[in-house]
């Protein structure tokens, strides 16, 4: 399967290799950005390296998708958007994001949600999105709730990052609840 280039009015998504390796690692060895993502921040660029091969073989192995965000305007690579848990015969998948903090509020990462939602329903015919997000990250949980996500409830001890478990937040939206 050809990688599917995605485009919204002021992003690229595009599949993410080596060249974009340094501007993922100053955003993913954030601490800012990394703090409600699950994982711990990248100490190396060789980790960054590391995460893009894993980005390329979870796409050949139809198991998720992973864009990385490029603002038209300046060409800068500024976050990565992707499906996650991916599984075309049960038709659902999870999404997740991550943004430089200098691209904060500014609408970036609704408008990539909202491109990669029309693909999940439109062009993979998924029926159910899934997000999973700590309890403390507003933002995400504003943006999720205001796309027309609904919140499922609290999975507790769900994610383990810096040596211990959080309880996360469980969202979906459904096919059917698309406007």
């Amino acid at each position: 399967m050809e990688f599917p280039k995605l485009e919204t009015e002021r992003l690229q998504l595009v599949q993410i290799t080596k060249d974009h390796a340094q501007s993922y690692y100053n955003i993913m060895s954030n601490e800012k950005v990394t703090k409600y993502y699950g994982m711990d921040p990248l100490k190396s660029i060789e980790d960054a390296f590391k995460m893009i091969d894993s980005f390329q073989k979870t796409f050949e192995s139809n198991k998720g998708i992973r864009w990385g965000m490029i603002v038209k305007e300046t060409g800068d690579f500024v976050g990565t958007i992707g499906l996650n848990n991916l599984n075309i015969g049960s038709k659902k998948a999870e999404i997740g994001y991550e943004l430089h903090p200098a691209y904060w509020n500014k609408g970036f990462t609704t408008e990539a949600v909202k491109e990669v939602l029309r693909y999940s329903f439109e062009d993979l015919d998924l029926f159910r999105i899934g997000a999973v997000t700590y309890p403390q990250n507003t933002a995400s949980n504003q943006l999720l709730l205001r796309i027309g996500f609904k919140k499922e409830g609290l999975l507790r001890g769900y994610i383990y990052q810096n040596n211990q478990s959080h309880d996360a937040f469980v969202f979906s939206l459904l096919h059917t609840e698309v406007k």
